[in-house]
């Protein structure tokens, strides 16, 4: 959908890299990918899979990854093929996305006023 100039996985590593190295380096065992469409019903833009950083516990160990995925062509079918409208949506999913890693719920989100 994008044009060949837009490199949709790199805008995903540049909003990665906005974040402040305090935080970034604070990310614990998680996983960052891109996948082309959302599940089946699902008008997702980006979905967090995991245990968030805030209820690990002691017996948090030798477990997989958690992972967040960055759903394209929802995105794209949000933001058009701008390149700088489709670059605010990204880093905008990618940084909700990793809110949840952290243990940041919608709710919250939107109180903070970030949904």
């Amino acid at each position: 959908m994008t044009g060949a100039g837009f490199d949709f996985e790199q805008a995903v590593r540049d909003a990665l890299e906005s974040l402040p190295p305090d935080l970034r380096s604070a990310m614990s065992n998680v996983e960052i990918v891109v996948d082309e469409e959302a599940p089946p019903g699902s008008n997702v833009l980006g979905l967090y899979q995991g245990i968030p950083l805030t209820r690990r516990g002691t017996g948090y160990a030798a477990v997989p990854p958690d992972k967040i995925t960055i759903y394209r062509w929802p995105i794209e079918r949000v933001a058009g093929t701008d390149p700088a409208r489709l670059t605010q949506e990204i880093h905008h999913v990618v940084l909700h996305e990793i809110a949840h890693h952290f243990g940041i719920s919608d709710e919250r989100l939107v109180e903070m006023g970030k949904y």
